[in-house]
């Protein structure tokens, strides 16, 4: 089943909150996805960020929302409490409460029109496909929009990288290294090394400073999938080499057998795809360059402690 909402998670956090004297958020996410049946694999997805799970930042934005709308309450740091209104609330016997819910109370609305909280959204009918997919809280619409923007980028690196000339794209490929930390940032200790008579070796980088083991590289700037002979090929120009690592770099992807063949070599050989390629060049600054920071954050309950 799909994660619920953060409105789904409301009634059940509000009626955990009124069982007990007060809870941790912690808690209540816990107390909420148990009632709505949360089972263990949807508890263990995170975040694009991979850092928090879905259920519990979820409940953590209905505890805000209702909060906002003064139905709970905290008395010191991350500790929660239920109070009249939400008893009152609770009391209607409602079947769900949601945003239109807490858009009746002043605060709320307030707060809508402070942050443009998407409060006032119909319920989807309940033959509406949509109506079992989780309705993102703030922070997942925030990362939602990094990962499509990042997406939209790693195309864009694609479709460069296969335009660029081979020469070029093996320098490319060598800066990327290079920005990894390979030759320990030392002048001199990757180069690529040219069309001509290079034996299957494109580039050549020292793996540490001192340059105790050499990384022999191969880019394939390819639209065709590479297949088990041209990582074989590779192979054996590594040993003409006598070398034990080598890396093989291309615009397309590999074949399962020649990921396959590369993981049972002796040697070393690691395959890196367009995907991967473009996302090490995101990830090290490669090619791109900053547009905008945004930086969000969190309020630090501690500095408030007497």
């Amino acid at each position: 089943m799909a994660i619920p909402d953060y409105q789904t998670f409301m009634l059940p956090a509000l009626r955990a909150l009124a069982s007990a004297d007060t809870l941790t958020a912690a808690e209540v996410a816990r107390r909420a996805a148990d009632a709505l049946n949360v089972q263990s694999q949807e508890r263990a997805q995170l975040l694009p960020s991979g850092k928090v799970p879905v259920f519990r930042s979820r409940a953590g934005w209905a505890l805000t929302y209702m909060k906002q709308a003064g139905l709970i309450a905290t008395k010191k740091r991350g500790i929660y409490h239920i109070t009249d209104r939400g008893r009152a609330v609770l009391a209607r016997g409602l079947e769900r409460i949601n945003n239109d819910v807490l858009s009746e109370f002043e605060e709320f609305r307030a707060y809508q029109q402070r942050t443009h909280v998407e409060g006032t959204a119909k319920e989807p009918a309940a033959s509406d496909q949509t109506s079992a997919a989780a309705v993102s809280s703030p922070e997942e619409s925030l990362e939602a929009a990094y990962e499509t923007l990042r997406e939209t980028l790693i195309s864009q690196l694609i479709e460069m990288l296969k335009s660029v000339s081979p020469a070029r794209f093996e320098t490319i490929v060598i800066d990327v290294l290079q920005a990894m930390g390979y030759g320990g940032g030392r002048i001199g200790a990757a180069r690529a090394v040219g069309r001509s008579g290079d034996g299957g070796i494109d580039g050549v980088i020292e793996e540490d400073r001192l340059g105790l083991d050499t990384v022999y590289v191969q880019a394939k700037r390819w639209e065709n999938t590479v297949g088990r002979p041209t990582v074989q090929a590779f192979a054996g120009a590594l040993q003409g080499q006598r070398a034990s690592k080598g890396v093989m770099i291309t615009t397309s992807d590999y074949t399962a057998e020649a990921r396959r063949y590369a993981e049972n070599l002796p040697s070393r050989i690691v395959l890196v795809d367009g995907q991967r390629l473009a996302e090490m060049m995101i990830d090290h600054g490669v090619g791109v360059s900053v547009e905008v920071t945004y930086t969000v954050k969190r309020l630090d309950s501690d500095y408030f402690e007497e």
